[in-house]
């Protein structure tokens, strides 16, 4: 019967502390109907490995994409690390397979049995650690643009749905004491959560291997195929058409097309030639972005939202606005240091017509 709230330092104003605790019964009410949702379904929980494990529906997903376009690496999750100080690079092979022998997704690979993707989990797998040695380039230019070089190779070379392993490491040695770490992984078994969750351990295991030890880390109780299965159990019958029925009436037939007005046409077909935009706002304005959200009872990220959505409603002279928003997924505390692919991407339609005021179109956000 207790409510506890906790938040950054700030957040939980005299304002709101009393708001909260004037509706404590209603947002008791609330969390325990949005708990029992939850509770209602199996609890995840370890499963035999004796019998063909299903994919996940965003398993599926890319699955599917690989047979439609084998040999791509518009899926692979790259990244490059610098490293400096001294390496022991025998600690950083036994980090990185004991992270594999841990994390049963980083030994999954995908087989069809009668036309069905199935997982494929490899009781054991050694990684070798595969050392470039770019020491010899003396010039320091050349050196930058041979270690980008190869950094844009790995990201780009493919992986082997089917063979496996769908992870890839590589050390760059520049100097005694500076090296770059090059890891690439599938999107079929990993996330952004996922590095976060990588490399917290490899760091924990690097540093104990380092001081003779052994893992501290604790064995995981679940693993990603368990929560795949329990997926796919969970989501059919009432549920699954609770979920169909609603994002049927959100988004009916019919969604609109942003047509942003550019300066060259779409060519017929992807190129993945993209890009990103990034920018800082400036402190004064953050805060009373924050301010505003908090005024109006909103989270910053609908304030941010429906200001994009004003930009993109001025570009294109649409009312019917329609953005994806990456989620990750993760909305179970089992599966909250896994290592796999939960992120789904969420559908934001907005009606912005009847010239609305900011006000009424963040009511709608």
């Amino acid at each position: 019967g207790q409510l506890c709230c906790d938040g950054p330092q700030g957040v939980l104003t005299l304002a709101l502390r009393r708001e909260l605790r004037e509706r404590k019964e209603e947002i008791l009410t609330f969390l325990h109907a949005a708990a029992a949702s939850w509770d209602s379904s199996e609890p995840l929980q370890p499963i035999s490995r004796a019998e063909a494990l299903s994919l996940s529906f965003a398993q599926q997903r890319l699955w599917l994409l690989g047979q439609w376009e084998p040999g791509g690496w518009v899926y692979n999750i790259p990244a490059a690390f610098r490293l400096r100080g001294a390496l022991n690079v025998t600690a950083l092979e036994c980090s990185v397979n004991e992270m594999v022998r841990r994390h049963e997704t980083l030994r999954t690979s995908f087989n069809a049995v009668d036309g069905d993707p199935v997982q494929v989990i490899a009781p054991a797998l050694t990684l070798k650690l595969s050392v470039v040695d770019l020491s010899d380039l003396s010039d320091s230019e050349e050196r930058e643009a041979t270690v980008k070089r190869l950094a844009r190779e790995e990201a780009q070379r493919p992986f082997d749905l089917v063979e496996g392993p769908l992870l890839r490491v590589t050390l760059l040695r520049l100097e005694e004491q500076e090296h770059v770490l090059l890891l690439t992984l599938h999107h079929i078994v990993s996330d952004g959560w996922s590095l976060g969750v990588l490399f917290r351990e490899l760091a924990i295991l690097y540093e104990a291997y380092c001081a003779g030890k052994s893992s501290t880390l604790s064995e995981l109780p679940i693993e990603y195929a368990d929560f795949a299965v329990w997926q796919r159990q969970w989501l059919q019958g009432e549920v699954l058409d609770s979920q169909l029925s609603y994002w049927k009436g959100q988004l009916g037939s019919g969604v609109p097309t942003l047509e942003l007005p550019m300066d060259r046409p779409r060519t017929p077909v992807e190129t993945f030639h993209g890009a990103q935009q990034t920018l800082v706002l400036p402190r004064d304005l953050s805060e009373r972005l924050k301010e505003l959200s908090r005024r109006e009872q909103v989270t910053l990220f609908m304030t941010l939202l429906a200001a994009f959505k004003v930009l993109l409603h001025r570009y294109s002279g649409q009312d019917d606005i329609v953005v994806g928003s990456p989620i990750a997924g993760r909305n179970r505390a089992e599966i909250e240091g896994l290592i796999g692919f939960f992120v789904n991407t969420l559908v934001l339609r907005t009606e912005l017509s009847g010239d609305p005021t900011f006000r009424e179109l963040l009511g709608r956000v």
